[in-house]
C-alpha cells in the first residue's frame, strides 16, 4: 500500500462525509511525518454508522471482504485482488465520548494528527497506538514502530516491548 494509495481512499471516504484515523504502521508514518518502511496494508478506524457508506464506496472500486478467522462486524478487512488491502476497525462511542461497540477506541485516542506526502490527515494518537501494540506476539515492526513514537514524542515503552528487546539482545 502506497502514500498514494492511502491518500486515495482517505479522499474517497472523506469526501463522503466520512471521518476516517489511521491506525497501524501508516498510523505511525502519519504522526512521524514520514513513510518509514513498506506497508501491507492500510489500518483505519471510522464511526460504526458508516461502515455501510464505506462498504458501499470501496466495493464500487472492486474491493471484498477477505476471509479471515478473527472477522467481526467490527473488524473485517476489504482487498481489490490487486493487493491493497483495507483493515476496517469501526467504534461506536456515546454522547459522552465513552465506547460503547466495536474496537475499544477511548475517545481522546482520536485527536492525532498526522501528514501523509504533506497533507494533514487524523490518526490514532501516538500513546495509544503504542498501549495498543499489546496483548499479542509482537513482530518486529511493531517494536520499530513503538521505538520510533517514543524517540519523538516520548511515549512509554510498553513492558511486552521491553521484555521482547531483553529477549532478543539475550
Amino acid at each position: 500500500m502506497t502514500s498514494a494509495d492511502v491518500l486515495e481512499i482517505v479522499g474517497l471516504l472523506e469526501s463522503d462525509g466520512i471521518a476516517v484515523w489511521l491506525d497501524g504502521g501508516w498510523g505511525v508514518d502519519a504522526l512521524l511525518g514520514k513513510q518509514t518502511r513498506p506497508h501491507g496494508d492500510l489500518d483505519i478506524a471510522v464511526v460504526h454508522k458508516d461502515v455501510p457508506r464505506l462498504r458501499a464506496l470501496l466495493e464500487a472500486r472492486g474491493y471484498r471482504d477477505v476471509p479471515r478467522k478473527d472477522t467481526k462486524d467490527w473488524n473485517f478487512v476489504l482487498g481489490d485482488g490487486q493487493g491493497h488491502e483495507i483493515d476496517v476497525h469501526s467504534f461506536t462511542l456515546d454522547a459522552e465520548g465513552r465506547w460503547v461497540y466495536g474496537i475499544e477506541y477511548p475517545a481522546d485516542s482520536l485527536t492525532g494528527v498526522g501528514s501523509v506526502n504533506g497533507r494533514a490527515v487524523k490518526c490514532i494518537t501516538a500513546e495509544h497506538v503504542a498501549r495498543f501494540r499489546t496483548g499479542f506476539e509482537l513482530r518486529e515492526t511493531d517494536i520499530q514502530d513503538v521505538q520510533a513514537l517514543h524517540k519523538r514524542f516520548g511515549v512509554p515503552i510498553p513492558k511486552e516491548h521491553a521484555e521482547w528487546l531483553k529477549r532478543k539482545q539475550a
